[in-house]
């Protein structure tokens, strides 16, 4: 590991499964999200 970046695996829009406990819960401007880190992601719905 050099420490650069690489690409994920998810884009914006793309639906996910993860677990319960997983994330944070947010709101922005009346619309709730969660956070979550990559290794968290258990699939992607397609």
């Amino acid at each position: 590991d050099d420490g650069s970046r690489s690409p994920l695996d998810v884009k914006v829009g793309d639906q996910v499964l993860y677990s319960k406990y997983a994330g944070t819960d947010i709101k922005l401007g009346g619309d709730d999200y969660v956070l979550l880190s990559e290794k968290d992601i258990l699939a992607k719905v397609s």
